[in-house]
C-alpha cells in the first residue's frame, strides 16, 4: 500500500471515529426523552404530527405491538410505493413521459426501498419519473431507516429494563429518527453536495451539441446528447446517510452529477458509515456504559479492516493474464497501476476499495465503482462481508442489533466453556433469547444459499446469466447475498429484470428484513421483563479485548461455517483459474 492510499484511508476512519462519538451522545438524548438541542425547533412539529396522526407518545408497547406497528408502516409503503410506480404514466412530475413500472419489476423495487435493501433492476434516470424518486423512493429511504433504528432502541431498553412487559413506543421512535436525526443530517447533506454540483433540479432533461459528433452501431451522425438531471442531492444525502445506496443514476455515486468532486467523494463515504459507527456510542450511552459501545465498535473495525486490505491489495496487484500479455500494472509516478477496469478514474484503487467494503460492511450498497470488474479475490471482500450478516457496521439500526445478537451468542458460548449460566449487561441468557438468536443468523444464509441453488441448479432463467462459469455463479451468489442481507449492490453482469429474479429478489428482501426484525424484538420483550443479576467473580467482562476478539469470531466463525463451500465454487476457483493462467 503506498502512502498516499494508506493517508487516504487513515484519514477517512479517524473523521469517522471522531465525528461518531458526538453524535452518538446527541441519538442516546433523542431517545431517552433528553433535551437535545433542537427541542425547541422541532418540537412543535414533532407533538403536531402526534396530534393529527392520533399517537400517545407516552403509551408504551408489548413487543408484539411494536413488531406489528412497524410491519403495519412498511406494508402500507409497499402498497404505497408499488401504485405509485404502477400509475406513474398518469402522474405528474414526469417531464420525461416515462411508462409505468411492470408489475414484477414494481413490486420488487416498492420492496427493496421498504425494507432498506435499495436493490435495482432498472436504471433510475431512464425509469423513473421525479415523483417516482421523491415521493416514492426517497420517502421510503427516511422510514425504513428509521424502522431499522426504532427496533435497535426497543433492544437497547430490553437491556437496560427489569420486570417490564413494554419496550417502548414504535410511533414515538420512529417520529424522533426522522425529526431529531435523519432530516436534519440529511438537509445539511444536500445543501453541501448541491455546494459542490450535484444536481438538483425539476426541469426536464436538456440537450445539448457534442463538442465532438460521434456515430452510433448503426453509422448514423451523432452529434447531440440529452443529459439525464433531476432532484438528485436530496436523494444522494439520505441513500448515504440511512444506509439506503439506491442510487438516482444507473451508475450509482460514480456518476460525475451525483458525485461530482474528491469533497463530494469523500462526505458521500463517510455518511455510509456515520450512524452505524455512533450508535455504538448511542450504545454505550443508553445502557450506562461507554465501555460497551466501544467493544462493539471495535469488533466491527477488526471484521472491517482485513477485508479492506484484501479488496485493496487484490485490487492494485491487477490482473496477471494482462501481466503474462505484457501489460505494466505496477504503480509508478506515470500511472496509479492496478486494476483500472470497471474504476472512476477520478477517484482511484484506494477510494474504489474503500467505498467497495464500506458500502457492503454496511447495508448501502452504493457503488462509486463496478464491483463485477474486480478480480476474484478483490470481488470476494464486498461479497464475503455481506454474508457475515451485514453486521460490520450494517444498515442504520439494524447492523447493530444484528452485532448485538452474536453478542448474546458470543457470551453464551462462553458460558458453556466454563459452565457459567451466561449473562450478557447483567441478563441472563436462556433458552428463548437463544431461540431466537438462532433464527437471526441462520435466516439470511438459508436464503441465500436457496436462492442461489435455485437459480443456478434449476435452470428457471439461464438466460439472466451473461458469463458462464465460476463469475456467472459468483454473480447470482452476490445478488442473493446482497437481496438476502438487504445490501443492494450488485454484480452488474447478471440480468435481474425478469419476473423470476424480480420475485426471488424480493422475497430474499423480505424474509432477510422481516425474519431479523421479529426475532429480535422479541428478544428485547424477553429481556425486558427479566430482572438484573449483579455482576459476580465468574462473569464474562464484555468491554476486553478478549471479548472484542471473541465476538468477531463468532461472526467470522457463522459465515465461514456457511459460505465458504459456496465462495470456493465462484471467486476462490475463478481466482485459481486466473492465477494459473
Amino acid at each position: 500500500m503506498n502512502a498516499l492510499s494508506a493517508v487516504q484511508i487513515l484519514l477517512y476512519l479517524a473523521v469517522l471515529l471522531a465525528v461518531a462519538k458526538p453524535l452518538g451522545w446527541y441519538m442516546a438524548r433523542v431517545y431517552e426523552r433528553k433535551p437535545c438541542g433542537l427541542d425547541k425547533l422541532i418540537g412543535p412539529a414533532e407533538r403536531l404530527i402526534y396530534r393529527i396522526c392520533g399517537i400517545d407518545p407516552h403509551r408504551e408497547m408489548s413487543w408484539k405491538m411494536y413488531a406489528l406497528s412497524m410491519l403495519a408502516l412498511n406494508a402500507a409503503g409497499i402498497l404505497a410505493v408499488y401504485g405509485l410506480l404502477w400509475a406513474q404514466r398518469a402522474l405528474p412530475l414526469n417531464p420525461q413521459d416515462f411508462q409505468g413500472v411492470s408489475p414484477d419489476l414494481a413490486f420488487n423495487t416498492a420492496v427493496s426501498f421498504a425494507t432498506n435493501t435499495n436493490w435495482q433492476s432498472y436504471g433510475g434516470e431512464t425509469t423513473l419519473s421525479y415523483l417516482s424518486q421523491m415521493l416514492g423512493l426517497t420517502v421510503q429511504n427516511f422510514l425504513s431507516a428509521a424502522s431499522g433504528m426504532a427496533v435497535l432502541a426497543a433492544l437497547i431498553r430490553g437491556f437496560t429494563r427489569w420486570c417490564f412487559t413494554t419496550v417502548g413506543n414504535f410511533w414515538f421512535d420512529l417520529t424522533r429518527s426522522v425529526l431529531y436525526v435523519l432530516l436534519p443530517l440529511s438537509l445539511l447533506g444536500a445543501v453541501f453536495l448541491v455546494s459542490q454540483g450535484v444536481v438538483q433540479t425539476w426541469r426536464p432533461y436538456p440537450t445539448v451539441r457534442l463538442l465532438q459528433p460521434v456515430q452510433d452501431a448503426e453509422g448514423n451522425a451523432v452529434a447531440r446528447q440529452t443529459i439525464a438531471v433531476g432532484p438528485a442531492a436530496s436523494q444522494v444525502s439520505i441513500k448515504q446517510l440511512g444506509t439506503n445506496g439506491g442510487g438516482f443514476f444507473n451508475v450509482n455515486s460514480a456518476h460525475p452529477l451525483e458525485n461530482p468532486t474528491p469533497l463530494s467523494g469523500f462526505f458521500e463515504l463517510l455518511y455510509i458509515l456515520l450512524i452505524p459507527a455512533a450508535l455504538c456510542y448511542t450504545f454505550g450511552v443508553m445502557v450506562g456504559d461507554l465501555r460497551q459501545g466501544r467493544a462493539v465498535l471495535a469488533a466491527m473495525l477488526v471484521l472491517l479492516i482485513p477485508f479492506l486490505v484484501l479488496c485493496y491489495a487484490a485490487e492494485q496487484a491487477g490482473n496477471p493474464t494482462l501481466t503474462d500479455l505484457g501489460v505494466d500494472q505496477r504503480a509508478t509516478d506515470l500511472q496509479p497501476g492496478g486494476n483500472s477496469e470497471g474504476k472512476e478514474m477520478r477517484f482511484g484503487i484506494a477510494q474504489s476499495a474503500l467505498w467497495a467494503t464500506t458500502t457492503t460492511a454496511a447495508s448501502n450498497g452504493s457503488v462509486n465503482s463496478m464491483h463485477d470488474s474486480y478480480t476474484p479475490l478483490g470481488g470476494l471482500a464486498p461479497l464475503a462481508l455481506m454474508q457475515l450478516g451485514e453486521v460490520a457496521f450494517g444498515g442504520v439500526g439494524s447492523g447493530l442489533y444484528g452485532m448485538l445478537v452474536f453478542a448474546v451468542i458470543a457470551v453464551f458460548i462462553a458460558g458453556l466453556m466454563v459452565g457459567r449460566t451466561p449473562e450478557y449487561l447483567g441478563k441472563k441468557i436462556e433458552a428463548f433469547e437463544m431461540k431466537m438468536a438462532a433464527l437471526v443468523i441462520l435466516l439470511p444464509p438459508l436464503v441465500v444459499l436457496a436462492g442461489a441453488a435455485a437459480a443456478v441448479g434449476t435452470g428457471v432463467d439461464p438466460a439472466s446469466i451473461f458469463n458462464p462459469g465460476p463469475h456467472g455463479f459468483s454473480e447470482v451468489l452476490y445478488a442473493f447475498s446482497s437481496t438476502g442481507n438487504n445490501n443492494g449492490s450488485a454484480l452488474a453482469g447478471l440480468n435481474a429484470n425478469t419476473p423470476f429474479y424480480n420475485l426471488a429478489l424480493a422475497a430474499a428482501m423480505l424474509i432477510g428484513r422481516y425474519g431479523l426484525m421479529i426475532p429480535t424484538l422479541a428478544i428485547a420483550g424477553s429481556l425486558a421483563r427479566k430482572k438484573i443479576t449483579p455482576a459476580g467473580a465468574g462473569t464474562l467482562s464484555t468491554h476486553t479485548p478478549l471479548f472484542v476478539i471473541l465476538l468477531a469470531g463468532v461472526v467470522i466463525l457463522v459465515g465461514a461455517l456457511t459460505f465458504v463451500p459456496a465462495l470456493a465454487l465462484g471467486p476462490i476457483v475463478e481466482h485459481l483459474l486466473m492465477a494459473g493462467g
